[in-house]
């Protein structure tokens, strides 16, 4: 007679977190995964099972001591990276100036990007300028890459007069049509589903576009996850699928969403090429990148790819994070930081050094600050001016309809 289970007998452990405020946070030291563990695969001809490997296992360019070696090195030269180093900068700086502004009461809302600044920009580094980019709440940094105003970010984060949205959608919701930036949805996991659909239609105008799109941990449990994968393993559109594995989505802990090993090992059932990559290693995350990308552009189809990183911050604003994992966890991640890894290596590679990192700091904090003082002039949170209330009726319909033509005139706009 089998044994009935209890919950005296079996305790009751479905997505419990591994730390609790108050737990000594410990993630088993450094990555046990090294740089020349994995090879790169000659992306013109791979599919799905030659990366059972990589889907399982940890794709790394920089050890430990900030060394970058293997066959996924992208061998980059001195210039981009500290370009990737000044826009992973630029990013954690500007959040942090966002995150006290909102404190203060001069932003409503606001979502940082902290210990993951370069998943967004090393990845769209490694993208062509007509590629398309459908993010969730942590890849404003792509638009650092495309050239976006800081400006412009902070007028939208505002909702004055200026906000290329107008008001329509929440704080650090960005849209940028100039740099193919498409704006998400609260209600996350849409975006995977809309960039696979504009990756069809690319496709089928025989176009040189890419689409990438990120979600989380959390998100992947979700329907729209599923649907995209399906879609792309049937059709074969030009796409990265990006699952951001940083451990938490808002309050749950990412093995609330998985059952599996790794979140890289879904896409093999899909017959869908899925990468594990080190998502603080920038190195690492532009080779995989550029790789997905030479394998969409030659018409092999989709690659699905977990990026495994830590969300350093709060979810957002919002979140209070030590009501749920100790407060120090983060500084326990094997990956460490992706800032202090890159600079690491150019130090190390004589490209960098100190004082030029210390005056770049100081630039970018002072361009920030200013940005925001030139945003206010367009209007600020507590007195405006905001967009006019007659914006809700314009760029909805070519063809305005009647009732809401009434509508508009009852308002008297």
């Amino acid at each position: 007679m089998t044994e009935r289970v209890t919950a005296t007998t079996t305790p009751y452990t479905i997505g419990r977190p591994p730390f609790r405020p108050g737990d000594d946070a410990d993630f088993g030291g450094k990555f046990v995964e090294q740089p020349g563990d994995l090879n790169r695969p000659d992306p013109a001809k791979c599919d799905a099972q030659d990366t059972v490997a990589h889907a399982s296992g940890l794709i790394r360019v920089l050890d430990d001591a900030g060394v970058a070696s293997g066959q996924w090195n992208p061998q980059l030269d001195a210039e981009t990276m500290i370009q990737g180093l000044e826009y992973m900068m630029r990013l954690r700086i500007f959040d942090d100036r966002m995150i006290k502004m909102q404190r203060t009461g001069k932003l409503s809302f606001y979502m940082r990007s902290f210990g993951e600044e370069a998943i967004a920009i090393a990845q769209t580094m490694a993208l062509e300028n007509q590629d398309w980019i459908f993010p969730s709440y942590r890849q404003p940094g792509a638009q650092f890459v495309r050239g976006r105003d800081m400006v412009s970010m902070i007028c939208h984060c505002i909702g004055n007069t200026e906000d290329n949205v107008k008001g329509r959608q929440m704080p650090v919701h960005y849209t940028w049509k100039e740099g193919r930036f498409i704006s998400i949805s609260s209600p996350v996991g849409t975006q995977f589903s809309q960039a696979v659909g504009v990756a069809m239609a690319s496709a089928y105008k025989g176009e040189d576009e890419v689409c990438i799109s990120w979600l989380g941990d959390g998100t992947s449990a979700q329907g729209d996850y599923h649907y995209a994968l399906n879609f792309a393993s049937t059709f074969k559109p030009p796409v990265i699928l990006n699952v951001v594995n940083n451990q938490w989505a808002i309050s749950t802990h990412a093995n609330l969403a998985t059952g599996g090993r790794t979140f890289a090992e879904r896409g093999l059932a899909y017959d869908i090429p899925s990468l594990r990559v080190d998502g603080n290693d920038f190195l690492a995350l532009y080779s995989v990148t550029k790789w997905a990308r030479d394998r969409a552009a030659a018409g092999l189809g989709a690659t699905h790819i977990e990026v495994y990183t830590y969300r350093a911050g709060g979810h957002s604003s919002s979140d209070d994070p030590s009501v749920y994992r100790p407060n120090d966890e983060f500084k326990c991640w094997p990956g460490g930081d992706p800032i202090l890894r890159l600079k690491e290596h150019l130090i190390k590679a004589e490209m960098w050094n100190e004082t030029r990192h210390t005056a770049l700091a100081k630039k970018i904090d002072d361009e920030v600050m200013a940005s925001y003082k030139a945003a206010c002039e367009f209007g600020d949170l507590a007195s405006g001016p905001y967009p006019p209330a007659s914006t809700i009726f314009t760029e909805v319909y070519e063809e305005v309809p009647w009732h809401i033509q009434e509508q508009r005139e009852e308002l008297g706009k």
